[in-house]
């Protein structure tokens, strides 16, 4: 994904996901203290979104603690980090403010970093993660770490897999923490409204009141991982759009991070429509249930399959596979899917 600077700035750089790119020799990890500690709150940004801001243009790992900063990732990037930190905190010491224009230009006018004191070789490698307004969220199975990479590495990526794999909820937390930052101008998600055994027309109100329900999941995932006034606020907005997929024909989502939940219920005519509607610096994930097809026609209608059969391979799209193995909800309802598909996540 070519990452679009943050608001104020005019830099775009292609940023691959730091364990693509890092030598494991040549890793390293640094403390910084700080000794104004009346800037810290200006410094680490209202939860901590300066450090995510950093982190997710150097893609190094940071972590506060008291008025130190621990810095992990290639070394070239972690000296980079701490001089961007440095000039923040000098600019808050004598009074200048910082945004997320101005740290953006922090990190792109920066020189030759400084080695002088990092620390390298035998640092371990950062853990995975992404921070939100109300949490950090971490890997709870290998696959999921696998996903978490593509989510920072890809352009396109496709979420097969059963339910409860956090194949949506990860896609949600990462564009929320790009939103958050600035990366993105927009978060879109999108879902089919396909009646699963139950018609529309039995259900009251008018057409929005009809469709909300079938959403619904992917507002649950926004309300945990941002305070619900904030997520009501960028839905007034416009910054966050949920909207059935009906609703993206014609148009192009640019400077966005877009999330197709429930793709398995996609024709390939929809599917295609969907992915042509990728725009610049922008993020599309595609999620799905291969084993849950709703529609008319049943698997062999299904656009997401035939999708990943066309596109899995090609430069800048990802695939991740979950099976029952990967399920992160309660042990039995792996143990559920697991009956219904066997253990490889294939239907018996």
């Amino acid at each position: 994904m070519a990452r679009k600077a943050t608001k104020g700035g005019n830099h775009a750089a292609t940023i691959a996901h730091p364990e693509e790119r890092l030598d494991h020799s040549r890793r390293a990890r640094i403390e910084v203290g700080f000794d104004e500690q009346a800037v810290l709150g200006a410094l680490f940004g209202e939860f901590d979104a300066n450090l995510v801001q950093i982190e997710n243009r150097l893609g190094v790992y940071i972590a506060a603690r008291g008025d130190t900063v621990a810095i992990e990732g290639v070394a070239d990037d972690v000296a980079r980090a701490r001089d961007v930190l440095v000039k923040m905190h000098e600019k808050l010491v004598m009074g200048e403010d910082l945004d997320a224009g101005a740290i953006d230009a922090l990190i792109n006018m920066g020189d030759e970093p400084t080695l002088e004191g990092i620390i390298t070789g035998d640092a371990k490698a950062p853990p995975i993660m992404i921070r939100t307004r109300k949490k950090t969220i971490t890997p709870r199975s290998a696959m999921q770490g696998d996903y978490m990479r593509q989510l920072v590495s890809r352009d396109i990526i496709f979420s097969l897999g059963p339910a409860g794999t956090g194949k949506t909820y990860l896609a949600v937390a990462q564009a929320i923490s790009q939103l958050i930052t600035g990366s993105v101008q927009r978060l879109i998600l999108s879902r089919p409204a396909v009646e699963a055994g139950e018609k529309l027309g039995f259900l009251p109100g008018d057409m929005k009141e009809k469709v909300d329900p079938y959403l619904r999941p992917l507002y649950d995932a926004l309300y945990d991982c941002m305070p619900p006034e904030q997520v009501d606020r960028r839905i007034a907005s416009g910054e966050i759009e949920i909207a059935p997929i009906a609703f993206m024909r014609g148009r192009t989502l640019a400077d966005a991070f877009v999330i197709l939940d429930e793709a398995q219920n996609t024709t390939r005519e929809q599917m295609k429509m969907f992915l042509t509607r990728f725009g610049q610096n922008s993020r599309m994930v595609i999620c799905g249930d291969p084993k849950q097809v709703d529609i008319p026609g049943g698997d062999r209608m299904s656009g997401l399959a035939d999708a990943v059969g066309r596109l899995e391979g090609v430069e800048g799209i990802g695939v991740t596979r979950f099976t029952a193995a990967d399920v992160v909800r309660h042990p039995i309802v792996g143990r559920i899917v697991e009956a219904y598909e066997g253990p490889d996540g294939h239907a018996d």
